[in-house]
């Protein structure tokens, strides 16, 4: 590959993390969460887009780019931080409620917990630079609007637009645990919280946008096959002629082989 595109999938995890027994007043990390949920959600991350770099590092060509379209954090104080009109905050409030009025089962509900992160520019940056097969070219942070800073708060109409987006990315999952009769109750629950807090007017969901580069640190094993038999012929032809090189100078020839490199795979 030369050019890879993730769009609104990597906040996604592989699976709910381990620890999480305790978390049992919401779906997701909030100001209430024991420090331990956020870590579980944190090491979780770290692994599952630690792979996801490692995997794409063996597809892509030298110097490949590579462009990620992410759900984030904007807050760096309080990582359980997670404000009253934050999706899945929705979400567990109008669980509550619907357990309230006997439509949901209060157990069913302790034991949800989203497969879900929203990381923070700095825990995203920290991943890349571990993992160590690309380069940071950019790394911004943009506003996305779920519908509630469109303007338009006439009857809840807001509000509604919110749940619609969120209903179309959650709904199966939602549907898996609690089964599809309590979905239109929960979402027009939602709805109505949404428009109710006044904050929600002007929310507007952190995307990170993320412009990678693939390094060039395993160079020989990514680069075309051409170029590979040009290296194995190259050394071969070294040991053919009893050629001895210490160590000082095989890292000369490999630097020398580097740049050759880089310049056959410039466009």
């Amino acid at each position: 590959l030369h050019f890879a595109h993730s769009s609104y999938s990597l906040h996604w995890l592989s699976k709910v993390p381990q620890g999480l027994e305790k978390n049992t007043s919401s779906v997701y990390i909030t100001t209430s969460s024991l420090p331990s949920a956020y870590e579980a959600y944190l090491n979780q991350f770290q692994r599952d887009f630690g792979t996801f770099l490692r995997m794409r590092s063996e597809e892509m060509v030298c110097n490949g780019r590579m462009v990620l379209t992410f759900i984030g954090r904007s807050t760096l104080d309080d990582p359980l931080y997670r404000d009253c009109c934050h999706f899945w905050t929705l979400i567990s409030e109008s669980m509550c409620d619907l357990v309230f009025e006997g439509i949901m089962s209060a157990s069913k509900v302790e034991s949800l917990n989203m497969p879900f992160y929203d990381p923070s520019k700095e825990e995203v940056k920290e991943v890349i630079q571990n993992e160590g097969s690309f380069e940071i070219n950019d790394l911004e942070i943009h506003g996305f609007d779920l519908g509630q800073s469109s303007g338009n708060n006439e009857e809840g109409g807001a509000g509604e637009k919110e749940a619609k987006c969120i209903r179309a990315v959650s709904e199966s999952m939602l549907v898996a645990h609690f089964g599809d009769d309590i979905i239109d109750a929960l979402f027009n629950k939602f709805a109505y919280h949404a428009s109710q807090h006044a904050g929600c007017a002007c929310e507007t969901t952190v995307t990170l946008v993320v412009s990678l580069n693939r390094e060039n640190n395993n160079f020989i094993r990514n680069c075309p096959c051409n170029l590979v038999r040009s290296t194995s012929l190259y050394v071969a032809s070294l040991h053919h002629h009893s050629i001895h090189l210490s160590d000082e100078n095989i890292y000369d020839e490999i630097k020398h082989l580097r740049c050759f490199f880089n310049q056959k795979l410039k466009p």
